[in-house]
């Protein structure tokens, strides 16, 4: 019954921490500066991780596809498994539980802090909003930054899957076939959706993770115990809402 009281009560502060921050969505210009660091640490700092990963996602993808291809003798079309693997699910999936690993347990951490050692409760004394100071241009900056991180993970997968399909003995695929299997049978639609998968999955991570970092009550060991539960839960929100974005937007694309 604890267990079920404290998620409702998770539930709706987070959703009141929404309503807070968007009320304050006018005065984002005046804190640009907050913007463009946010955006540097969301998305610049992150961008090389995400380089690496992708890349060697789409080098197992490719040889784990060409193996099983082979005994079919379907490997030609491996460009198109790549494609359309890495531009659905794989990219925003992956760039979402990188933000969430990497910049969501920063945010908790800090926010954490915050809030444990009074700073919170010394901006509320000079009336400066905390959703206004640390939340909003945190949420307007995942929103900017997560489908630059995607696109760049779909397109450094796609070039790793043709990589391991140029090497590999028992594929040897030229570049010049994979791409052309690739564009054949990836759409604009197949990135598109991989975009709006990326928006949705950032702004959560970051939103909840705000939520949990701001609610701290303690001491140091409850930082620890905040981010712990931050990254956590927002592992479990990015896979439940995989599911449900996937279903509403093959629903709307039948």
């Amino acid at each position: 019954m604890k267990q079920l009281i404290a998620i409702l009560d998770g539930f709706g502060s987070t959703w009141l921490l929404l309503v807070r921050s968007l009320s304050y969505i006018g005065t984002l210009p005046r804190q640009f500066p907050r913007f463009i660091e946010q955006c540097y640490l969301i998305g610049y700092t992150t961008m090389p991780i995400v380089a690496i990963l992708s890349f060697f996602i789409g080098s197992v993808l490719a040889l784990q596809a060409g193996y099983s291809m082979e005994n079919v003798g379907t490997q030609q079309l491996i460009g198109s498994l790549v494609g359309l693997s890495m531009a659905r699910e794989l990219g925003p999936v992956m760039v979402a539980i990188l933000l969430a690993g990497r910049v969501g347990s920063a945010i908790t951490a800090e926010l954490a802090s915050m809030k444990v050692y009074q700073e919170i409760d010394a901006l509320e004394t000079m009336n400066i909003p905390p959703a206004r100071m640390l939340v909003m241009p945190r949420l307007a900056a995942v929103l900017v930054m997560m489908p630059v991180l995607t696109i760049i993970g779909d397109l450094v997968g796609w070039y790793g899957g043709a990589f391991s399909a140029k090497v590999t003995d028992f594929i040897s695929i030229e570049p010049e076939t994979y791409f052309t299997v690739l564009r054949q049978y990836t759409k604009f639609k197949d990135v598109l959706n991989g975009l709006i998968k990326a928006e949705i999955f950032g702004f959560a991570v970051v939103l909840v993770c705000c939520n949990i970092g701001l609610n701290t009550r303690g001491g140091p060991r409850e930082i620890g115990a905040s981010v712990t539960r931050a990254v956590v839960v927002s592992l479990i929100l990015i896979l439940v809402f995989d599911y449900f974005v996937t279903q509403v937007l093959m629903f709307m694309q039948r």
